[in-house]
């Protein structure tokens, strides 16, 4: 180390101290990165693709650390010590770690190692998920644990050591050990007893395991047994014989009916589950029973004898559809609440009708039927009779029964039901239903494959801002998705306490006058979304005088029509209504210039071309102004490219919500907003901002909420948010951002609740001021440690903006300023002794004393020594010529071109041994000039050094051999006949006539300054080549 070096380490260690004490000065760095602590002792962990469980540093409160979630992450390998620092860690996910091969998305082989401790160290520990992990055994765990998830895993056996002195273990699951997706060559295997000491264990799965028999002796403790999907086809009673504690059984998908199975499916053995009479008659406590997907063609009643308690029966997905119109099975069953008999439909065969088994009249508890998939053509007073006295039903699935006629009216006979599901069938009309009872009549074949009978669910609600649900409203009857054309008054008969009514998805055509609901007269919701409505007449819907809620989005048929007109005048006569949604009908010419109404509150407008309606002048430019009460508009999706003052003076004072999503907006004046004096919420997510500029948010704004998400804004004006006092929600993400400043939001930034800037390309450059800024709003910035990112410099992409602590690194400015204070430091240092010395004298000599230093200037790593020169001392003319003619030519009358000689009794140290010194000559030096009387017979120093620079050529592959010979006439040896014939400009003869030595000097120089590389002779070789 060098005396510079010396100097300026300590200055570097002052200066990095400096700047770790500027660090620890700003606001800590979140105390569990990489990740991020939430509410309630939560430390998410998920989807980091963590290596290793991260150890937080002693200053994070771990002790506040109740449930740590390492979920989808790729560590393999868990150490005794990774959890002993969380003293109270209750909860632990390791889901998805190391999953076995055939559930690995890209099948890559995987096994996880726990070692002995890991989970021994946590004796607080009592909710524990290794599920989706490859291992084969259960590791060692403490006795608190209460729920243990050990799921699609490759553990195949549980014996009694397995789980011994779990006494506390309440929750076993053990699913997708064994099967198609997670194969094995047998099934799991649970010795007898092996559960039998877990006194406190209520709920066991075993689902998905290959299992042919129920484990035997399971702890009587036991009040969920979920068996579902395995090969068990036969139920004894003294399978379940000690489990009375029993509430919930699931023994379905055990013997499978294959012709509705959306995965590999295996006949079962003998048609039908094999079920005992008595095999659930000591089960007095149970409540809930699965049975489906058992290919039950029949239902016996002694199978629910005992079973007085029983409240939800799942028997959906059999072949019951004749044994539920003559089953006596139910008649015991007073408190079943909940009854599933969907898809036990015949196999290609669609029934006339349906007439339910009058025990359907001794559930008088029951709430819930569903009657999906059975398949039946008519729906009439008497499908359904034996459940027109049952008080407590209110709801009724009736989806995916290719039914065409049905008498709707008979649902008014029903005292209690609160939804009706007829979604997803065939309904056309209400024409007269005539009964016929010859047999060639009642089925008809029909072709259905799986894909047909996949259950739909309903379309869901979204946001409730624009368009209010019907959960809460008394009933609901489900039309959607069927084939009506028209909707006529006759239909809703006996339905005048109907509340909300689908019939979306429809091919409904008509141009509705004002007649079509009179009976709804208490309808409240209509949604007649995705269907051909022509709104041509001024009365239409004005039958309805408690409608709120009006569902005409995607009705673009009529719209698209050129040269039509249609009239929305009607708004006006709805004095109840309260939502409107017109979205995605195209709208943009001949329609109403005005849409008026003092009791619309939300109008969602959006999938339309309000662009090309603004676009005629003043034609439709106070289109919305007469909604006096509206408080939430969208207008996303309009196309449109700009929005200017006096459109938004034109919109209704009154609101409260815009929202202006996937628009082509590049242009947005802020100041604008003064005219909308009660504007809280203002979206203007997916359009094609490049800046927050042309002025700020004005400081008399009500803006509580500002989305600008999905745009290309990559610069803020100083202070655009700091005069909006009432903003709390800014939504920045996914947009170019490369910096966030906190001058942009002044003193607003304490008071935001939610700031969102992930999908950023964020500059993580050293001194970043953002980390401050984010550092300090921190609990406001959702998914700070994981989700905020780098998008530049090319080392830190796509990594956490904490990948490493930028207020710690060195910043480029800062090195840029140090050195050039470290050159004019050293300039003043040159210049001043000049300055000092005006003579020319002095100028002379600093001169010539720098122009004698600059050829000596060597790399860092140039050797001391030029030549190392070897020569037998014992040969006096050999001395004597090396020392007065050598030495003196090659150091003392080469000027500036002069060669350091090494030469042992000058520059030798004393006090080492002679091969240290030997060493210390040969590898420290370019050359090594061996000069010789003669060739034969070499020995002892000569010999030695010879050696030595042979095993150089061996370890650095540099030749520095160069051989003078004094006698010409000598005898030569062989390896310098050799070598001449090789490299001939590295052996050299003294000459023996004055008039020869000059090119002998020349010669000799030659050698010792250049490579012996460019000497070899390229006939024969082509010489050592460094690595």
């Amino acid at each position: 180390m060098g005396p510079c070096h010396r100097v300026l380490h300590p200055l570097s260690l002052l200066v990095q101290a400096a700047m770790l004490a500027e660090a620890l000065a700003l606001g800590a760095l979140p105390a569990f990165l990489p990740c991020e602590f939430q509410q309630g002792g939560l430390v998410n962990c998920n989807w980091l693709f963590l290596k290793s469980v991260p150890h937080f540093s002693a200053a994070a409160p771990r002790g506040n650390v109740t449930s740590l979630s390492l979920l989808s992450n790729r560590i393999h390998h868990l150490h005794n010590s990774d959890f002993v620092h969380l003293s109270n860690l209750r909860r632990l996910n390791l889901k998805w770690n190391c999953p076995p091969t055939s559930l690995s998305p890209m099948h890559f082989p995987c096994h996880m190692t726990i070692e002995p401790n890991t989970f021994l160290s946590v004796p607080t520990l009592e909710d524990l998920n290794l599920s989706y992990n490859s291992i084969t055994t259960v590791p060692a765990l403490p006795n608190s644990l209460v729920n243990l998830t050990l799921s699609h895993t490759n553990i195949l056996t549980l014996d009694h050591t397995s789980l011994a002195g779990l006494h506390a273990l309440r929750f076993l699951f053990m699913d997708g050990n064994c099967y198609y997706k997670n194969p094995c060559r047998g099934a799991l295997e649970v010795a007898p007893g092996a559960l039998l000491s877990l006194h406190n264990l209520t709920h066991l799965s075993f689902k998905y395991n290959n299992l042919t028999a129920v484990p035997r002796n399971l702890p009587p403790s036991l009040e969920y047994l979920l068996l579902s999907y395995n090969h068990i086809v036969k139920l004894v009673p003294g399978d379940l014989a000690n489990l009375t504690a029993l509430r919930v059984l699931d023994i379905g998908g055990n013997c499978r009916r294959c012709d509705h199975a959306r995965n590999p499916c295996v006949e079962c053995p003998h048609n039908s589950l094999q079920l005992h009479p008595e095999t659930f008659s000591h089960l007095s406590h149970l409540e809930g029973l699965v049975l489906k997907d058992s290919s039950l063609h029949t239902l016996s009643p002694k199978w629910f004898q005992g079973l007085g308690n029983l409240t939800v029966l799942d028997l959906s997905e059999n072949f019951l559809y004749e044994c539920i119109t003559t089953t006596l099975a139910f008649q015991g069953l007073a408190r079943l609440r909940k009854l599933n008999l969907s898809f036990n439909y015949c196999k290609r065969v669609s029934f006339a009708h349906l007439h339910l088994a009058h025990s359907f009249g001794s559930l008088i508890s029951l709430e819930e039927l569903n009657m999906n998939g059975i398949f039946f053509r008519s729906l009439n007073e008497n499908t359904l009779k034996p459940l027109t006295h049952l008080p407590l039903l209110h709801t009724l699935h009736l989806q995916m029964n290719f039914i065409n006629q049905a008498q709707l009216s008979i649902f008014g006979a029903f005292p209690g039901l609160h939804f009706v599901d007829l979604s997803e069938n065939r309904i056309s009309g209400t024409s007269e239903l005539t009964v016929t009872t010859g047999e060639g009549n009642d089925w008809e074949q029909v072709q259905l494959w799986s894909r047909d009978l996949a259950l739909a669910p309903l379309d869901s609600s979204g946001s409730e801002d624009f368009m209010p649900s019907c959960r809460t409203l008394k009933f609901t009857l489900d039309l959607s998705r069927n084939n009506l054309v028209t909707v006529q008054p006759e239909m809703f008969s006996n339905l005048s306490h109907l509340q909300c009514l689908s019939l979306s998805h429809n091919s409904i055509a008509q141009a509705v006058n004002g007649s079509e609901f009179r009976l709804l007269t208490s309808l409240q919701v209509l949604d007649l979304s995705h269907n051909k409505l022509d709104l041509y007449h001024g009365r239409s819907f004005t039958e309805l005088p408690n409608l709120k809620a009006l569902d005409l989005s995607y009705n673009s048929q009529a719209f698209s029509m050129q040269g039509v007109g249609h009239n929305l005048s009607f708004v006006a006569q709805l004095h109840t209504l309260h939502f409107l949604s017109l979205a995605y009908n195209d709208i943009h010419s001949r329609v109403s210039q005005r849409l008026c109404s003092t009791s619309l509150r939300a109008l969602d407008f959006s999938g339309n071309a309000v662009s090309r309606m603004w676009a005629e002048g003043d034609l439709y430019l106070h289109f919305f102004q007469g909604l006096r009460g509206l408080l939430r508009l969208d207008l996303s999706q309009n196309q449109l490219h700009i929005l200017l003052p006096r459109t938004l003076d034109n919109l209704p004072k009154s609101l409260q919500l815009l929202r202006l999503r996937d628009n082509y907006l590049a242009f947005f004046n802020w100041s604008s907003l003064v005219l909308l004096p009660n504007l809280k919420v203002l979206d203007l997510a997916g359009n094609q901002l490049k800046a927050l500029s042309n002025g700020s948010l004005p400081n008399s704004t009500q803006l509580q909420k500002l989305d600008v998400s999905s745009n290309s804004i990559s610069s803020v004006v100083p202070g655009f948010f700091a005069l909006a006092v009432k903003l709390q929600v800014v939504n920045l993400s996914d947009n170019a951002l490369k910096t966030i400043e906190s001058f942009w939001f002044g003193p607003l930034a304490g008071s935001l609740k939610t700031l969102d800037v992930s999908a950023n390309p964020l500059h993580c450059a050293c001194g970043a001021a953002f980390v401050d800024f984010l550092l300090e709003v921190q609990n406001a910035v959702p998914g700070l440690p994981s989700r905020v990112k780098c998008g530049s410099p090319g080392q830190l992409q796509g990594r956490s903006i904490f990948a490493q602590d930028l207020r710690l690194c060195l910043d480029e400015a800062f090195s840029w300023d140090c050195f050039g204070l470290s050159l004019l430091a050293v300039a003043l240092g040159l210049t001043v002794p000049v300055l000092q010395h005006l003579c020319g004298w002095d100028l002379w000599y600093c001169f010539h004393l720098c122009l004698a230093w600059l050829p000596l200037r060597r790399g860092a790593h140039a050797l001391p020594y030029d030549v190392f020169v070897v020569f037998d001392k014992a040969q006096n003319p050999v001395a004597d010529w090396v020392y007065n003619e050598l030495r003196v030519r090659l150091e003392e009358r080469r000027g500036r071109r002069a060669l350091r000689l090494c030469l042992e009794e000058r520059d030798w140290l004393p006090g080492k041994s002679l091969f240290e010194n030997l060493w210390a000559s040969v590898y420290g030096s370019r050359k090594t000039l061996f000069v010789l009387a003669h060739t034969d017979r070499v020995s002892g120093l000569l010999r030695t050094s010879f050696l030595l620079a042979q095993q150089r050529l061996l370890e650095d592959r540099k030749d520095v051999v160069v051989l003078v010979i004094l006698r010409p006439d000598a005898r030569r040896s062989r390896y310098v006949r050799l070598r001449q014939r090789l490299c001939r400009q590295s052996v050299l003869f003294w000459p023996h006539q004055p008039s020869g030595q000059g090119s002998f000097w020349a010669q000799l120089g030659t050698a010792l300054t250049r490579d012996n590389r460019h000497f070899y002779n390229r006939n024969f070789c082509q010489g050592p080549t460094a690595e």
